[in-house]
């Protein structure tokens, strides 16, 4: 169940328990094993992006129907810090159509957990946004010492087929799980009937945990994730992608002290991503974009309780290589090449540290900090020389020091729970920002080029919360935060420069702008009308400007839903209304046209069942009862959502 908490994570031994506290704002349970209650009405079955749309601060950037970007209190990837049990790793798009959170499935993840804004989790670095850590499904030592699952899924809009299985072993000394997951769709159907060309997309993801116990205290883990996309359309962009592929692996080790617990892990990742237009029809210049993201990294967590201080010491370091390049092929001419990203290397290396401090029965302080240094190399010659013909004075290599610093004050009076929180981070900027080259946007119609002489950007972030809860059946939260930035950084016109993309509207430059606000604020209510009845609500208002008082593109509008979720013994049912009001301030300074309203709603229902010994779950709905045509201010060129989607799944458990 979808939660704002105050978590904590027991990690047991045969002798001890170890309490470690973690300020996390939101949790979405994935796993069926999870603790509390799954929040996606489409079960272990629905998506990572399904299941990230149930956090409150998170909205997706959709560009096609697979491989949506997370976006936190209306930032993007390049405000974030994203990672997979506190890996780090990085897209190989230029045009960040395979995030992070693409190379993963429902099937092995645990959790996903959220830090809003600065303060961050221990591995996070630039998450002046927020932070997101992927948690995978690992069964475990002395869990059950069989367990297995299958599930299957059909969504009759776009033929979505979902096909997943997994098994686990567990002892004492040793467990092991692993499993493999299997989607495929076809265009799907807008609101009236139409279909949407170019948005099929399949996929495989296997995957592998492994723990053996070394001594009563000592225990050593490995895992292993392979995840190929193939034939993804992007209706919103002009290019497909032929595939999308990643390696990940790991391999930690961990001591349990009397009062503390010690992690250190190593870790490395391939990733692979080949864009091209070679099935899009009426194509001037045909073009091949390939990228490549590889990361090596490894970090030491130490957590610790000491009377009324929860401690937590990170020291974390990771090494990333980008390369993209891109062949345009003229009808009758020779082919025409060019590097997009010029072979980046990043050695990036930092602390962190983290206390949460207990203060009397009803009272806690949480503070945060983290400072990181990191190189950035350019070891693609032909690369490094074209973007020196705009940048004469540019180097081969730079190098710059990032930081954060938060704290939080939180306070329990009768029916109240008060907090209030500020913080300062900075990031540097992302290797698109500083050194891409010629790069195609499609939201605004222009190419980008990167600047190497760019300002690290911060910013100061002031947040606060109030809930009120006058019975055991009500909740009424009301919270809010503003980001101050300082050297902004994005996209501005350069009019003494020719685009090199057919049809594009010019050329921008990416460059700081003195200052720019973001403003977030929301309310939720939750109502128990009975011991089976429970209705809750929520309603979201955002803003964003730059230093001159234009709105910022990609701001969300109002937003609002309530739901409405009955529960008896084994059946679970739910109707939900959900909607946006007209984005009247949006971002036309930066290409971006306002999105008309829209409210949709969505029925689901869940029945629990044994048969043979097997625990079973039956799940059923529809998405978009009334097949309204609509399209989100988050949907790139205003590409169009689903019309109705009926949809049913199975999952059996042993």
């Amino acid at each position: 169940m979808l939660e704002t908490v105050l978590l904590s994570t027991i990690l047991l031994s045969d002798t001890v328990a170890i309490e470690k506290v973690q300020n996390l704002d939101e949790v979405v349970i994935v796993s069926e094993t999870g603790r509390g209650r799954k929040r996606s009405a489409k079960g272990q079955v629905a998506s990572i992006d399904e299941h990230l749309s149930e956090l409150r601060n998170v909205s997706l950037v959709r560009r096609g129907s697979y491989a949506w970007e997370p976006v936190v209190n209306n930032m993007q990837t390049e405000r974030l810090s994203t990672t997979i049990d506190g890996m780090k790793i990085f897209y190989a798009c230029t045009d960040k159509m395979d995030p992070v959170t693409s190379y993963v499935e429902s099937g092995n993840l645990q959790s996903i957990s959220l830090n809003s804004g600065l303060d961050g989790n221990p591995q996070a670095t630039g998450n002046i946004g927020g932070s997101l850590d992927l948690k995978l499904r690992k069964t475990s030592f002395d869990n059950a010492p069989f367990h297995a699952s299958a599930s299957a899924g059909h969504e009759w809009n776009g033929h979505v087929q979902v096909y997943g299985a997994d098994a686990a072993l567990s002892s004492h000394r040793t467990y092991l799980n692993a499993g493999a997951f299997y989607r495929h769709a076809d265009n799907y159907k807008v609101g009236g009937g139409d279909e949407l060309q170019f948005s099929q997309f399949q996929k495989v993801n296997v995957f592998t945990n492994a723990g053996l116990r070394l001594a009563e205290k000592d225990m050593l883990e490995a895992t292993f994730i392979f995840d190929r996309a193939t034939d993804v359309g992007y209706p919103a962009l002009n290019m497909d992608v032929a595939k999308a592929e990643g390696f990940i692996t790991s391999l930690s080790y961990k001591h349990l002290f009397r009062k503390a617990s010690w992690e250190t892990k190593v870790y490395y990742n391939h990733i692979t991503h080949e864009m091209n237009d070679t099935k899009r029809p009426d194509v001037e210049i045909h073009m091949d974009m390939p990228g490549k993201s590889c990361t090596a990294g490894v970090y030491s967590l130490l957590t610790t309780a000491l009377k009324q201080h929860d401690l937590a010491l990170n020291y974390d370091l990771y090494y990333n290589r980008l390369f993209a390049d891109m062949t345009m092929y003229p009808g009758g001419a020779a082919p025409m090449y060019m590097v997009t990203w010029p072979d980046v290397r990043t050695l990036n290396t930092g602390f962190a540290l983290t206390d949460n401090i207990r203060i009397g029965r009803n009272q806690s302080l949480r503070l945060s900090a983290k400072l990181a240094w990191q190189q950035q190399r350019l070891n693609n010659e032909e690369g490094y020389h074209a973007l020196r013909v705009f940048f004469p004075g540019m180097e081969d290599a730079y190098h710059q020091t990032t930081g954060r610093i938060a704290a939080n004050y939180a306070l329990s009076i009768k029916n109240y729970a008060l907090s209030i929180g500020a913080g300062w981070g900075s990031r540097a900027p992302t290797v698109t920002e500083a050194y891409g080259y010629y790069l195609n946007n499609t939201f605004d119609q222009y190419d980008y080029i990167g600047n190497p002489s760019l300002k690290n950007e911060s910013a100061v972030e002031l947040n606060s919360a109030v809930k009120w809860h006058p019975t055991e059946r009500v909740n009424v939260t009301l919270d809010g935060n503003v980001f101050l930035f300082s050297n902004y950084i994005i996209g501005q016109f350069e009019t003494r420069l020719s685009p090199m993309t057919v049809d594009a509207e010019g050329v921008k430059v990416y460059n700081n702008i003195s200052h720019a606000t973001i403003v977030n604020t929301s309310m939720t209510a939750e109502w128990q009308l009975t011991e089976q009845l429970r209705w809750n609500g929520k309603v979201s208002y955002s803003s964003g400007r730059d230093t001159d008082g234009d709105p910022l593109p990609l701001i969300s509008p109002v937003s609002w839903q309530t739901e409405l979720q009955y529960h008896y013994q084994r059946l679970q049912a739910q109707a939900v209304v959900k909607g946006n009001t007209r984005q009247s301030n949006n971002g036309g300074k930066y290409g971006e046209t306002a999105a008309s309203e829209w409210a949709i709603l969505n029925l689901s229902a869940a029945y629990h069942f044994s048969i043979f010994n097997f625990q079973s779950s039956i799940r059923f709905g529809v998405e978009n009862l009334f097949d309204k045509q609509y399209a989100t201010y988050a949907d790139w060129n205003h590409i169009p959502q689903k019309g109705r989607n009926i949809y049913m799944n199975l999952t059996f458990a042993i």
